[in-house]
Formats: C-alpha cells, sequence, structure tokens
C-alpha cells in the first residue's frame, strides 16, 4: 500500500514516514501545496495524508481541486485546528477523515487502515484467495494453515496481489503501489521478489497443488 503525506513540518512528517515505514507501507512525502497536488495527480496512491495549513496552497484547496481532478484517493486531513467548521470545511472539501494534532501514531495507524479498507470493505481485515489468507491487522499469512512468514516488503506485495485476485499486474502497477517515489527499483526486483513468494508459498506445495503465482508473459503477474 503507498500513502502520500503532505506535511510542511519535516519533524512531523519524518516521524510518519518512519512509522508508516515500519508498518510495511510504502510512503512517499511532500512539503508543500504545489508538490504535493502535483504527486497526488501523477502518482498512484492508496491514501493521502493531507495537513491543513500548507505553504503555496493550503489542504482545502488541494483537496477541492484533486476531487474536480476525478482523483477520488481518500484523504485524511491533518490540522491543529479543533473547530467543527473547521472539520466540516475539511469533509466539504471532499477530505474522508479528519484528525485533529497532536494525535498519537496509534490513532492515525487505526484511522489509515480503516481508510485503507473502506473502498474494498467487503473484504475486512482477512484477504483470502484459495486457501492463502492474509491479515492486514495482525500480519499473519497462511497457506491451507501452514503459518508463512515473510519481510515487510514481501508483505506487502502479496497484499496488493490479493486485493486484485485473477487480475494481470504489470512491473509498473506493482511498483507504484508497494515501493516508495524515491526508491531505488532495479529492473528486476520485482521480479526477486515474486521469486522470494513462489519459494515460500508455492514451492513447499508444489507435489499437491499448482502454483498460486503465475506470470503472464509480456504483461505481468496474476494470483489464482
Amino acid at each position: 500500500m503507498r500513502i502520500l503525506v503532505v506535511e510542511d513540518e519535516h519533524k512531523i512528517a519524518a516521524a510518519i514516514k518512519k512509522g508508516l515505514e515500519q508498518e510495511t507501507y510504502a510512503v512517499d512525502v511532500a512539503f508543500t501545496g504545489p508538490n504535493g497536488y502535483d504527486l497526488a495527480l501523477t502518482e498512484e496512491y492508496d491514501l493521502i495524508l493531507l495537513d491543513l495549513m500548507l505553504p503555496g496552497m493550503d489542504g482545502l484547496t488541494l483537496c477541492r481541486t484533486l476531487r474536480t481532478k476525478h482523483v477520488h484517493t481518500p484523504v485524511l486531513m491533518l490540522t491543529a485546528k479543533g473547530q467543527i467548521s473547521d472539520k466540516v470545511s475539511g469533509l466539504d472539501s471532499g477530505a474522508d477523515d479528519y484528525l485533529t494534532k497532536p494525535f498519537s501514531f496509534e490513532e492515525l495507524l487505526a484511522r489509515v487502515r480503516a481508510l485503507a479498507r473502506r473502498p474494498k470493505s467487503v473484504l475486512g481485515n482477512v484477504l483470502s484467495v484459495k486457501g492463502l489468507k492474509l491479515d492486514t491487522m495482525t500480519y499473519e499469512v497462511s497457506y491451507y494453515g501452514k503459518r508463512v512468514l515473510l519481510s515487510g516488503k514481501e508483505f506487502s506485495l502479496l497484499e496488493y496481489l490479493m486485493k486484485h485476485p485473477k487480475q494481470v499486474l504489470s512491473k509498473d502497477q506493482i511498483i507504484a503501489h508497494v515501493w516508495d517515489y524515491d526508491a531505488d527499483i532495479l529492473p528486476n526486483t520485482v521480479e526477486v521478489y515474486i521469486k522470494n513468494l513462489r519459494n515460500k508459498i508455492d514451492v513447499p506445495f508444489s507435489k499437491k497443488r499448482q502454483p498460486l503465482i503465475v506470470t503472464v508473459r509480456g504483461f505481468g503477474y496474476r494470483l489464482g
């Protein structure tokens, strides 16, 4: 899952980025409204954390403009203001939720998880594809009851594949959702991580079941 943080206070932005990356999310950061707007318009994100007071373009204007451009990425508005009128303005601009500073990281993470589930609420916390189960809350993965131990990036990759079962996903799509904008991605990076997943999921069951992770030559990868 890839998140854009638009926050002009560098220490707060750095703390949010570090905390979210420890939770396996890929995170990009913008420190001004125009920079955040450009990234949100040109890159694919699953969620935007948006500060209200920003240089160059405030959060309300940024959010409202994105919605007019048909960018419907969920937005969690962050602000030091706690007035009811400010919350109403934020939601009316197109934001999906509102969090007042100072806030605990645990609360922020709970809001992030809730918004991440909202577009696919029918899936709940546990994703399941042909005996493969992934819990987005506990980070536990199992295949036909056998626990599968994954690294943070392997987990993020598998989560993205499981949220799009039977769909062919290109390397570019995978990179856009699993790695952040500044990540140094080599041409075979996705191949390496796909191989790692296969070694942990498909290989141990190769004598009993057909491979779950399929390569569609010339196009990308498909789960299921």
